[in-house]
């Protein structure tokens, strides 16, 4: 038999940490994953999913995502069911991670902001030469930075 869950969504809310009386590390958590198709209305809808991580996993789970952390969740789906104050049973399904994947950049909303907010210069930077003339700047981030040009003649094809 099979029983295998893999979710890709973005948390609701911050994971919860607890430990059990024995020293057990357990989060639990809820995602939201989108639905592939929408409803009538044109909207896309989204399905919420209780899901609980144990040991070091969740541990490292709570350290490093948030409410909004986009993450994909590789576990299995289990029901249980307790009987509450009121004397209720209840029923519970749950989807117990044993894997996560952390699918941004744990700074990539805060990067986002930046984006939008830095002043905009039309690609062009400039530094001063002792000469004093300026001239544009390369730039650290650019992954070509220091690659020489390379000619067509150069090219194998």
């Amino acid at each position: 038999m099979i029983n295998r869950t893999v979710l890709v969504g973005r948390l609701t809310r911050d994971p919860e940490l607890k430990y059990t009386n024995s020293g057990r590390a357990v989060a639990s958590f809820n995602i939201a994953v989108n639905r592939q198709f929408t409803n009538s209305q044109g909207e896309r809808e989204a399905d919420f999913i209780n899901c609980v991580i144990w040991n070091k996993t969740a541990e490292n789970f709570c350290n490093f995502t948030r409410k909004g952390s986009l993450v994909g969740i590789d576990g299995r789906i289990q029901t249980r069911s307790y009987e509450n104050q009121q004397g209720t049973r209840i029923y519970v399904a749950e989807v117990v991670a044993e894997n996560f994947s952390l699918l941004e950049s744990k700074n990539s909303n805060q990067n986002e902001q930046f984006e939008q907010n830095r002043p905009q210069n039309n690609g062009q930077n400039y530094q001063n030469k002792q000469n004093g003339q300026s001239s544009p700047s390369r730039n650290p981030n650019d992954p070509f930075n220091g690659i020489p040009d390379i000619k067509d003649d150069d090219l194998p094809f």
